[in-house]
Order: structure tokens, then sequence, then C-alpha cells
């Protein structure tokens, strides 16, 4: 019996590659942050990715590069990889959301819906639950929500400015963009040519109510790559998990 919410799951994906990944020099020197392997886990960064949206009923990926772009499209050229990937470079920097337009102008299908991702987030939870979400709300566009662990020990106190007790690296109170999304066929035609789409596009998709946020489940790993020490916690987390 064929599932009705399959035809709403995309099976194309962009992935967003070129970033300068100054902060993670001097991994970044030789090869774009995606590039980047967490020690331990025997696979670059956009390898994990390519092997999750595989795994999660992908199969077309339009990756955008930026910074270093001959050394991921020789790796990629090279790799066994479990999708069909094209990798598209902007000619001129054309900013996150001109990027996006640009990138999801060369995707295989433009009439049906599609995924997309920061290229230097490490996750594994469902994409085809976050795809049921997103249509169940007619939503044009829908962000993966992640709670991420302050970096710093917190205290509380009661109210008479007495502490009652130490939380190391507390889970926030708020949640932010994970860097995932799932978007319909319209979104690209609302993306700026050239500009941030998060200051511009997002907002107003919010104002009509057509901006879903979809919460991490319980339990899933997720970690944006962006320094030295997030490599270091993430191979201790991943390892501490098996993976």
């Amino acid at each position: 019996m064929t599932d009705p919410s399959a035809a709403s799951r995309p099976v194309q994906a962009v992935v967003l590659a070129g970033g300068q990944g100054s902060r993670l020099r001097p991994y970044t020197d030789d090869r774009p942050k995606p590039m980047v392997e967490i020690p331990g886990t025997g696979t670059p960064i956009i390898g994990h990715q390519l092997t999750w949206l595989a795994e999660e009923g992908v199969t077309d990926v339009v990756i955008s590069c930026g910074h270093l772009a001959d050394v991921l499209q020789k790796w990629l050229a090279a790799a066994d990889l479990p999708v069909r990937v094209t990798t598209v470079v902007e000619e001129e920097p054309l900013g996150r959301g001109g990027g996006l337009k640009y990138a999801a102008a060369h995707l295989p299908h433009p009439e049906l819906p599609w995924y997309a991702t920061n290229g230097d987030i490490w996750t594994r939870f469902s994409l085809r639950d976050m795809a049921d979400f997103h249509a169940e709300r007619d939503a044009v566009a829908t962000l993966a929500l992640a709670r991420p662990r302050i970096p710093w020990g917190a205290v509380q106190t009661d109210g008479f400015g007495h502490i009652t007790d130490f939380i190391e690296a507390p889970p926030s109170t708020f949640e932010i963009n994970a860097g995932v999304y799932v978007f319909s066929p319209a979104f690209a035609g609302l993306l700026p040519a050239r500009g941030d789409h998060e200051r511009t596009t997002f907002p107003h998709l919010a104002r009509q109510r057509r901006l879903a946020g979809f919460p991490l489940p319980q339990g899933a790993y997720w970690r944006a790559i962006d320094t030295a020490k997030d490599l270091t916690e993430a191979a201790k987390e991943l390892a501490a998990q098996g993976r």
C-alpha cells in the first residue's frame, strides 16, 4: 500500500558548501569547511551529509561551492557517492539568499519540493518526518530547530539570591535555526537574486504564517562545526554514542 505522504517528501536537495570557514583554520587552509573530517568518523562532513540524504530518499543533490571549490569537486569526482551530484560555483558573491536561489535553479525537478542544508552541519534525524510536518502545515518553508547546549556552566538561584545549584553546559531555553530546511517549489521564486533571505524572505513568510519550525526530535544529534573546539567536542560526543 502506498503511503500518501510520500508524494510530498523531497527527492532532491541543495547543500550550501561555499563558506570561507575562517574560524576553522588551519583545517580550512587547504580545503573547504565541508571537507573537514571530524576525528574518528572516517569521512568529511559532506560525505556524512550525502549518505544521510540518500538514506532519507534523496536521489539528486546540488552542491553550491565557493572557497577552494576545486578541492571539493575533485573529492566528489573520486568518491563513490550514494546520490547524483551537480556542483555550481557562484561567479561573484550573491549572498546567502542569492546563492541558494542560484543553486536551486539547477535542481532537476523545479516543480517539486526540496531539502537544503548548510555544509557544516553534522546531524541525524528523520527528514521524512520533517517533510510530513512541512506538508501538514501547508508551509512554504520549514526550518529545523535545535536547542544547543550553552558552552558555559550555569547557576540556579532562589528568590533571595542564594545559589541553589550548578549546571554544566545546560541546553538553551531558546531554539535556533539548525541549518536544515524543507522548501516548497514556490520558495525559489521568493528568494532575492542577491542578499540574505533570512532578512527578507523568511520574515515575509513568517508574517503570512507560511514559515514553520520543526523541533529536532528528542535525542537527535546536532552540531554546527564552526571552530576547532567544535571538532573536538563532536569527536567526543560521536565516540560516546558509538558513531
